[in-house]
């Protein structure tokens, strides 16, 4: 297996790269663009599949024809989509593979809805055939979070949530079908108990700006010994997708967020000798 490539010279610049960033209107979508010249192309997939989610979204719109607005920040134009209806062998096998159950009204997952259905297909698909550790890994915390605090949710309020839980891995079937506290994973998930405490938050939007600092958190751990690799890269594509909601819902958060970000780029990367003039 080859070694990892080394951005030095990027990752070292992230800081002066946000601070341009944050006068746009689409920040994430605008590094994104940037990535695009300055990464390996094997490296620059794996951007890519941070903004599947957004591909999703498109998907379905133009499957249900709901005539929302089109996501530029997904990977494919209106245009591929359209013909990867018609075709779709040149999108990912579990977009087809949605596509054809969708159109023959078969559900792959009998009882969730269409958005759950490609959701579950597409984090099934990231956590088996994800080559990259931390990408596969940030999936699999995402995952479990959501379904967790999904499932802790529907309990306080006694409605069913076995068609709202997604994936169909075994954490996420433990989390569908049992009735234990912690859902018979307390041995194996060890930030269960945080989940417990952030679900207890009643007002939503507070609810929700912890998570995403649990989230945070969860980056700046899974990423303090990769330096100037992708791994450093792909979280600040998370964070900065963070930053830039939350400046669209409360502004006065997402300028919070988006000093942490800065506070943290702070650090003195030491590029190796071979790159110093």
């Amino acid at each position: 297996m080859p070694g990892k490539r080394h951005y030095y010279y990027l990752v070292a610049g992230l800081q002066d790269i946000a601070l341009d960033i944050h006068k746009l209107i689409q920040s994430q979508l605008a590094f994104k663009n940037e990535l695009k010249t300055s990464l390996h192309a094997d490296d620059f997939r794996l951007v890519e599949k941070l903004f599947l989610p957004h591909d999703h979204a498109n998907l379905l719109n133009l499957l249900q024809k709901t005539g929302k607005e089109f996501r530029e920040k997904g990977n494919y134009t209106q245009e591929e989509l359209e013909e990867g209806l018609r075709e779709p062998a040149g999108l990912p096998a579990y977009m087809a593979q949605f596509i054809e159950a969708f159109r023959e009204k078969e559900p792959l997952f009998p009882g969730m809805d269409p958005e759950n259905e490609l959701t579950t297909l597409f984090y099934d698909h990231m956590l088996r055939n994800e080559s990259n550790e931390f990408l596969r890994e940030w999936f699999r915390f995402d995952l479990t979070v959501r379904n967790i605090m999904t499932a802790l949710n529907a309990r306080k309020h006694k409605v069913d949530y076995e068609h709202q839980v997604i994936g169909s891995d075994e954490r996420s079937e433990s989390i569908r079908r049992s009735h234990a506290r912690d859902f018979g994973l307390g041995s194996e998930i060890d930030y269960l108990e945080d989940l417990v405490n952030l679900s207890r938050i009643d007002d939503i939007q507070e609810r929700e700006k912890s998570l995403d600092e649990f989230r945070w958190e969860y980056l700046e751990e899974a990423t303090f010994f990769h330096y100037f690799t992708i791994e450093r890269i792909l979280a600040f594509v998370i964070r900065l997708g963070m930053v830039e909601r939350w400046l669209a819902i409360d502004r006065d958060h997402g300028n919070e967020l988006f000093k942490k970000l800065l506070k943290e780029l702070q650090t003195s990367y030491t590029l190796p000798d071979t790159f110093k003039e």
